[in-house]
């Protein structure tokens, strides 16, 4: 199955928060992002399938499954994996790839359900246990003892801990402790606190409301649905997230009780007593230096550093916000 979006879409801004910096063709899905796809799909020895169209954010996940498998197909076809070190229990190994200079050992990795793959450099540390369709891409990190479900993919640089299920993390972001996360989909430069967990499905099993920013309103995301996390987000130890969250760009959630369902971009803190719907009468916003600042910092935990590309990209969101 192949999986299209448009950057051209009249849609585009259903995709937000995530294509408030970044194209459409930039996301990340499976283990590729779509440009990443359709670059692939372009060479003469590839046949592009059916399509489907990603519009909403909840997509992202719902369909991660399918992007997954045929990713692991694009990406392996012809190659020999590295070998399974012996300390790895492995089920269905040859639906097992392992890129060069990954390190792994003592852990359990269940291809049975769909194919894992394990992305350069990358590390699986000992104890952890995960099920296919799983993605960890270059330089990314699964901490001791984890327990990862499908269809999940780890982004670059990124770092998983706890219990993940059905989850999309962009890259360089971290969920590096205990708790869950599941059917959310976490952007770029993210920082989930220790103890964070999402709710992902109504105590009623009745459908969830997630807030759409383009048309103003609450849209049925289906059963499941979890937190939308923007770039440059963070939130702190022991957060707790309603079923079908979102929270914008460079947001830092602070504060008890359980935040709003939307946190508008560039949002200092949740003031206690917080209203589960959309917006909150006393939002502080954050001021431009201070954000600019402490992106600056979370870069440098990863040596990198803010570019002036990425302010210009923050400038007028910060201004609309």
């Amino acid at each position: 199955m192949d999986i299209l979006v448009l950057e051209e879409a009249p849609f585009i801004d259903d995709l937000l928060p995530f294509t408030a910096t970044r194209s459409a063709l930039d996301i990340r899905m499976g283990i590729l992002t779509f440009r990443e796809r359709w670059q692939c799909r372009s060479r003469p020895d590839s046949n592009a399938l059916s399509t489907r169209q990603i519009r909403y954010p909840w997509d992202i996940f719902l369909y991660n499954s399918e992007a997954l498998t045929e990713d692991f197909l694009l990406i392996t076809a012809g190659r020999r994996s590295e070998p399974i070190p012996a300390s790895v229990q492995a089920i269905q190994p040859h639906s097992i790839f392992i890129e060069e200079g990954a390190r792994l050992q003592h852990c359990i990795l269940n291809a049975s359900t769909g194919p894992i793959y394990i992305g350069r450099d990358s590390e699986i540390m000992e104890g952890a246990s995960i099920r296919g369709p799983f993605a960890l891409c270059e330089g990314a990190v699964v901490k001791m003892g984890a327990r990862i479900y499908g269809a999940t993919t780890i982004g670059p640089y990124s770092v998983a801990g706890g219990e993940v299920k059905n989850s999309v993390l962009f890259g360089y972001s971290n969920k590096a402790h205990d708790g869950y996360l599941g059917d959310s989909v976490i952007g770029e430069w993210c920082n989930l606190g220790a103890g964070t967990s999402n709710s992902n499905i109504k105590n009623t099993a009745s459908s969830v409301k997630v807030w759409h920013p383009a048309s103003e309103t609450f849209m049925d995301a289906g059963l499941k649905c979890g937190l939308l996390m923007g770039d440059y987000s963070r939130c702190a130890i022991n957060s707790s997230f309603n079923t079908g969250t979102v929270v914008g760009v460079c947001c830092n959630v602070v504060g008890g009780g359980l935040p709003p369902k939307y946190i508008p971009d560039f949002t200092w803190g949740t003031p206690p007593g917080a209203s589960s719907e959309r917006g909150n009468p006393e939002r502080v916003k954050y001021a431009w230096n201070k954000a600019i600042r402490d992106i600056g910092n979370w870069k440098k935990l990863k040596n990198r550093s803010l570019s002036d590309s990425e302010i210009l990209i923050l400038r007028p969101i910060f201004e609309r916000s």
